[in-house]
C-alpha cells in the first residue's frame, strides 16, 4: 500500500506543477496577443477586453490557489506520511474526476488508494 501512496503523491505533485506551468504559459500568451487583438477591435470593442482580461486573470489565480497549490502540498504531505494528506488528496481527486481523461484516471486511482488504506486500517490486528 505504501507504494501506491508514493505513486499517488508523485502524480499529484507533477499534476499541480504542470497546472501552474500551463497557466503561466497561457498568461504569457494572452499578454503577448491581447494588445494586437485590442487594436483590431477598435474603440468600440476595447471595453470588452478591459473587462475580460482581468476577469480571466482572476480565474487563473483562483485555479492555482484552490487546485494546483493544494495538490503539491498534499503530495508532499503524503510523501512525508502526514495523516491529513490522503484526505486532502481524496477531496482534490473528486474534483479531478471531471477533468477527462487524465484527471479522471488520477481521481479514480485516488479513490482506490483511499479505500484500500481505510480497509487495511479497519481490519482487526
Amino acid at each position: 500500500m505504501e507504494v501506491h501512496k508514493r505513486i499517488l503523491a508523485i502524480l499529484y505533485i507533477i499534476s499541480g506543477a504542470l497546472q501552474i506551468i500551463a497557466l503561466l504559459f497561457v498568461s504569457a500568451f494572452m499578454s503577448m496577443f491581447i494588445p494586437f487583438i485590442m487594436e483590431e477591435a477598435g474603440p468600440e470593442g476595447q471595453w470588452v477586453f478591459e473587462w475580460l482580461v482581468p476577469f480571466i486573470r482572476i480565474i487563473a489565480v483562483v485555479v492555482i490557489l484552490f487546485f494546483s497549490i493544494p495538490s503539491i502540498i498534499g503530495g508532499i504531505g503524503l510523501l512525508n506520511e502526514k495523516s491529513w494528506a490522503l484526505t486532502l488528496l481524496l477531496i482534490l481527486g473528486c474534483f479531478k474526476l471531471f477533468s477527462f481523461p487524465i484527471g479522471t484516471a488520477i481521481g479514480i486511482y485516488t479513490i482506490y488508494v483511499y479505500s484500500q488504506n481505510h480497509k487495511l486500517s479497519s481490519q482487526p490486528k
